[in-house]
């Protein structure tokens, strides 16, 4: 039987679809070491890249094609990072925007988690930089209007962890006219689950589109348990901006990560027995 679903959304940037396997790997060897049967857990990559790849690659060759621009790498670079963020924006246009697209994305993925568990049990997302934001987002528009139809795992309400790295949820909410945080944790836990809940959120300080989340309002301070500083991206880029894709394979990342999971999955599994 599985007890606990874990969804993890990647970032900006060009993104693979086996994005997430080398990190999941290492999570399963680690939640192992912790006494956790690996079969007890549900593992689940929400990639989304595909949805505007295309859009970011006709960009460049229309812009590019009879003009030679300088610094082509770092202006390719840009757009395929910055590009994905300026392409969520919400678009008030008939059919579907990305935004839409995307999130269509990521409750396809919850379904297919829900599907590897059997049923509607507590799930953990982690979500990397332009990820948190997606994340945070779809739970909020699950909550405010509620996808007819959808699962209680679909819908976020089995919702029992958030683990953000590298977010810059704080630069999206320049133009919101109060900053409210989503409601936390799922309301359909079993109280035991629910009183294991934490949504932690991990950034380097050498990180510049890594943020910490408590200071934002009122209402994030009380549902974000923990804005964690760590050191990540060795020697090479531990003291600069390119920490901001070294979250995934640093132990001081991965290692409480997987305590939280193990921790989590336990607790899921005695409220399940």
């Amino acid at each position: 039987m599985v007890d606990l679903g874990v969804l993890i959304v990647h970032g900006m940037g060009v993104q693979g679809a086996d994005f997430a396997d080398g990190f999941i790997r290492e999570m399963r060897r680690r939640v192992h070491r912790l006494g956790v049967v690996e079969e007890r857990i549900a593992w689940r990559a929400g990639w989304w890249a595909d949805l505007v790849r295309t859009r970011e690659e006709t960009l460049w060759r229309k812009l590019s094609r009879g003009h030679d621009l300088d610094f082509a790498r770092i202006r390719r670079f840009i757009i395929s990072h910055f590009g994905d963020a300026l392409a969520y924006q919400r678009v008030p246009v008939p059919g579907a925007d990305v935004y839409t697209l995307l999130h269509a994305r990521i409750r396809a993925h919850l379904a297919e988690l829900r599907a590897q568990m059997g049923g509607d049990r507590p799930i953990v997302v982690l979500a990397h930089s332009l990820g948190g934001t997606i994340v945070s987002n779809y739970v909020w528009d699950e909550q405010q209007h509620p996808t007819a139809g959808a699962s209680a795992v679909e819908q976020m309400r089995t919702l029992t962890g958030i683990v953000t790295f590298g977010s810059n949820i704080p630069l999206f909410t320049l133009g919101l006219p109060e900053i409210v945080a989503i409601r936390f944790p799922g309301e359909l836990l079993d109280a035991r689950v629910a009183a294991a809940a934490k949504w932690l959120n991990f950034y380097d300080p050498d990180d510049v589109l890594g943020f910490p989340l408590k200071p934002l309002s009122p209402s994030y301070d009380a549902v974000v348990s923990a804005d964690l500083e760590i050191d990540v991206g060795g020697l090479l880029a531990s003291w600069n901006p390119l920490s901001h894709d070294k979250y995934w394979t640093d132990d001081d990342f991965t290692g409480p990560v997987a305590r939280f999971i193990a921790d989590v999955a336990s607790v899921a599994a005695g409220a399940a027995e």
